[in-house]
């Protein structure tokens, strides 16, 4: 019962979080004088979608044996309060594999960027929030936490690239757990080629927990994309590669990533 809760309380603040954007919607752009294929794999983009990631895990550093596997479901709304545009994200991994053995939902985490249109491209800043919904404890970190994510997006013809930063520190939780002080950057790079094909880097989450004094993960990553229309509606697909050169802990050695983001331009 409190598994399903979780879930239960999960989907609601991610439907609630699609409903109080869409009656701003109609003030948006498409996607801010970009291609669509570049918005798309542009985290300033205003641009609605609903994507669905499945991120396999082929082996771990300091584990002889063992794989993962993730199902992520994330969904962007942009909206507008006055002037002022914004994006709200909400991400919700769900575990299907894991060395541990165990599965179900993990921790939901939600942002509001702030964006700021420029002749270069794009600028955003705003809240993000970590809540701990995790269905097990082992898949999740069972702390509340928070804190400023900033980033920019600059475009020069088919380049475009970035760095975007999260941030969450602990504020509430179990005390027995670990808190959650990090920094996560993500390098932004992606190269539009004909036949609405891109190539680009990762998610690439380089992550440096405050609490060990050290970066937690360094993966490097190369993803590959093509977006087609199915009746009109835009679908971007996608794969990627990824190699974690931290070793230090019991982590992700390498991952291959899947995912299929359904594209919503106005």
């Amino acid at each position: 019962m409190a598994d399903l809760n979780r879930l239960e309380l999960s989907t609601a603040l991610c439907v609630v979080l699609m409903g109080a954007a869409l009656p701003a919607l109609s003030a948006q752009g498409t996607a801010g004088g970009q291609s669509l294929e570049q918005a798309a794999s542009d985290p300033t983009a205003s641009l609605m979608s609903v994507q669905i990631q499945d991120i396999y895990t082929g082996s771990y550093h300091n584990l002889d044996d063992g794989s993962g596997n993730a199902v992520a479901l994330r969904a962007a709304v942009p909206f507008q309060t006055g002037s002022l545009k914004h994006i709200a994200r909400a991400t919700l991994p769900m575990i299907t594999d894991s060395p541990s053995g165990a599965e179900g939902v993990s921790d939901l985490v939600l942002f509001d960027l702030m964006v700021f249109d420029q002749s270069w491209g794009r600028w955003g800043a705003g809240p993000v929030a970590l809540l701990p919904t995790a269905s097990d404890d082992r898949i999740g970190a069972e702390k509340w936490a928070a804190g400023p994510a900033i980033g920019f997006t600059a475009r020069s013809g088919k380049l475009m690239w970035g760095l975007f930063d999260q941030n969450l520190f602990s504020f509430a939780g179990k005390g027995d757990r670990d808190d959650v002080n990090v920094s996560i950057l993500q390098p932004i790079i992606n190269y539009a080629l004909p036949g609405k094909w891109s190539i680009g880097t990762s998610e690439m989450n380089l992550t440096y927990d405050y609490e060990k004094h050290e970066w937690v993960a360094l993966p490097l990553g190369l993803k590959l994309a093509r977006l087609v229309k199915f009746d009109g509606l835009p679908v971007q697909f996608s794969g990627a590669y990824e190699y974690n050169f931290d070793d230090d802990d019991v982590v992700a050695e390498w991952t291959v990533n899947l995912t299929v983001k359904f594209l919503f331009p106005l």
